[in-house]
């Protein structure tokens, strides 16, 4: 069972984020359940791999919310697209400030999780957020490190310089009144460097599991935010709580998962290799997916 449902945010940028609440099995109001927020891929919607997660925890007995990003989706805000990493992180937080206003959910028992870029954000938001009582990533990305690092962590970081040039100069450009997409994974098959980004450029532009609302782009003004941004910042002194790293043994990304499961001051954290898959089999492969799920739903069920 599960509801639409729209969460206003207080973070001063004044968004609204579009979202699908989904409930447990046999639930009742009456009782007080534990909570998953789960956040999508930088350039993706709750429709996709977040609520598929959020559907199969829902199922494992936590009141689950998946929502559409500030500016993006069916949320509100403007420019659309914008990509702003620290708006992203304040979204989690938003979510369990609702949470925090529901009957039926025992805010003691709070937890988040996300999928790739989102699970950036997710342990962003545990790091600022307390409230946020365990951790969960899959094929996790830090949007920082991927666009100064690149891919496989093959840039150093002073040679990303070109691209926070584009940043600005996209800014300069949009206040002209001009618009500036950037994409955030190919939007063409040709564009595709290897085959696990190809399996990007598929999951977003072919019935595999493309939406109306998940463009594959952002505005390029959002590099302006992404290149400094670290969302492991203070992990080593703020990430205390319970956490599970889970990446694909393949994933050109997996070393962004390896980097915070070393940085994390958690005390309680361990990190699941899914043999033989790469970064998009976690999003929707029915098996990478089902092995992620029986590690998650376990995890959150111990620690909430």
């Amino acid at each position: 069972m599960s509801e639409n449902i729209d969460i206003k945010t207080l973070n001063g940028y004044g968004t609204t984020l579009a979202a699908v609440i989904n409930f447990p099995p046999d639930f009742d109001t009456s009782k007080a359940y534990p909570a998953i927020v789960v956040s999508h891929p930088g350039g993706g919607v709750k429709e996709q791999t977040a609520g598929l997660y959020a559907g199969k925890l829902a199922d494992a007995g936590f009141v689950t919310v998946a929502y559409d990003a500030s500016f993006q989706g069916a949320s509100t805000g403007e420019p659309r697209q914008l990509e702003n990493p620290h708006i992203r992180t304040e979204d989690v937080s938003a979510v369990v400030d609702y949470l925090t206003t529901l009957d039926y959910v025992d805010t003691d028992r709070i937890g988040a999780m996300g999928i790739c870029a989102g699970a950036g954000y997710t342990a962003n938001a545990a790091i600022n957020d307390p409230r946020i009582k365990a951790v969960g990533t899959v094929s996790m990305v830090n949007i920082g490190q991927m666009f100064r690092n690149g891919w496989t962590n093959d840039v150093a970081d002073a040679d990303a310089a070109p691209v926070l040039q584009m940043g600005a100069d996209a800014r300069t450009a949009d206040a002209a009144g001009k618009d500036n997409p950037f994409p955030l994974a190919p939007l063409k098959e040709e564009d595709a460097p290897n085959e696990e980004l190809r399996q990007a450029w598929e999951y977003y532009h072919t019935p595999r599991c493309e939406h109306p609302n998940a463009p594959g782009f952002m505005t390029a003004r959002s590099l302006s935010q992404i290149l400094s941004y670290d969302a492991f910042h203070k992990a080593e002194a703020f990430l205390t709580q319970p956490l599970l790293v889970i990446a694909g043994s393949e994933a050109g990304s997996k070393w962004m998962s390896d980097d915070l499961h070393q940085r994390a001051a958690s005390t309680d954290k361990s990190f699941h290799i899914v043999e033989g898959a790469n970064h998009m089999e976690l999003y929707d492969g029915e098996k990478e997916v089902a092995e992620a799920v029986s590690k998650l739903g376990p995890f959150f069920t111990d620690r909430l």
